[in-house]
């Protein structure tokens, strides 16, 4: 009886710890991020991904980058703050006039069991997810 009690408790330890989102600092937020193909993939999704990415620094600086793959055009920057107290921090952004159709509304942040990512609305394509990581050149 005493090692079904055993078994059963480890049970839910495990699935305890496997079904709980990741709970975010704001040491997880700073970092590099680039479209999540992952979402909706395809032609639109890649295209995207050779063409933005951004950067959140501990400075609390935002850095928008419009590329041609491996080659920044054009550079947003802002900054940023966090709102805390929410189930998950709200990123909000400060960008320098002008800024860009995907960063124009505060992004959804969305959480899994190991990650989480963002979710900016663009009139011009919808939603646009990105993920942490470091661009690399994606052979088609």
């Amino acid at each position: 009886m005493w090692l079904g009690v055993g078994i059963l408790c480890v049970l839910v330890t495990i699935i305890s710890i496997v079904t709980t989102k990741k709970q975010l600092t704001k040491n997880d937020i700073y970092g590099e991020y680039i479209v999540d193909r992952t979402k909706f993939p395809g032609k639109q999704a890649d295209w995207q991904y050779d063409h933005f990415r951004f950067e959140i620094t501990k400075g609390n600086d935002f850095i928008f980058y419009k590329t041609e793959k491996v080659k920044v055009t054009t550079i947003y920057r802002g900054k940023i703050s966090l709102l805390e107290g929410y189930t998950r921090p709200a990123l909000v952004i400060h960008v320098d006039f002008p800024g860009h159709h995907i960063i124009e509304a505060k992004p959804t942040l969305f959480r899994t069991n190991w990650s989480f990512y963002y979710v900016f609305h663009s009139p011009k394509f919808g939603n646009v997810f990105f993920k942490k990581g470091h661009w690399k050149d994606a052979k088609k």
